[in-house]
């Protein structure tokens, strides 16, 4: 990424709103992640979230602004972020290539999580998203080298299109099965190998 073709950085602290949903401007900006996470979510008039994608350092949201489409999703900081704001006019083309397939990257991962939402257990959805979370700035790793997510409930249910309640269960039967430690605001990976099973089965 040159410098030419970033308008602006800027920087947001964790559960601050990027973007909000609504037809883009004409002086609206893709975006590119520097550092941090961004949560892209969808949230209904009852005010019940779902976790569309997350975008992870290197990746780019905002891709509406190159079509004109309408936004239909808020973005937000999931932890303290720094984005750079582009010009997708000034891009050069190994800048064009590598938004083009980052974008794919992004669908196909969105893909994926559809067909795991019609396809498979809550249970199954929760291990997979877990891992994903893993993958991410949410996780730290111990002194023994366990990995830990600092997530909530509520988040991992607006990740897999269920509800706390029922995610809370679900996360207390993998506890007793021993994959995994619970605790307020946070969840310790203890069987990875086996979550991982779990989150390739169909039901």
């Amino acid at each position: 990424m040159t410098q030419g073709s970033i308008i602006d950085t800027l920087v947001f602290r964790a559960d601050e709103i990027i973007l909000y949903p609504g037809k883009p401007g004409p002086r609206d900006r893709i975006y590119r992640v520097e550092s941090g996470l961004v949560r892209i979510q969808s949230v209904d008039d009852d005010g019940n979230a779902l976790t569309l994608r997350f975008v992870r350092p290197g990746e780019y949201f905002g891709e509406e602004a190159l079509s004109g489409g309408d936004r239909p999703y808020h973005a937000e900081a999931a932890v303290d972020t720094r984005i750079a704001q582009i010009h997708p006019n000034l891009l050069e083309p190994q800048e064009a290539l590598d938004l083009a397939v980052q974008l794919a990257l992004a669908l196909n991962r969105t893909y994926t999580s559809i067909q795991r939402l019609v396809s498979q257990r809550l249970k199954n959805r929760v291990a997979a998203a877990l891992l994903e979370f893993a993958e991410t700035p949410l996780a730290v790793r111990d002194a023994k080298g366990r990995v830990m997510i600092h997530v909530t409930h509520d988040e991992i249910a607006s990740a897999v299109g269920s509800v706390r309640e029922t995610v809370t269960k679900v996360v207390g039967e993998l506890a007793r099965d021993g994959l995994i430690k619970s605790g307020y605001g946070r969840v310790m990976l203890l069987d990875a190998p086996t979550l991982a099973e779990l989150a390739q089965q169909s039901s």
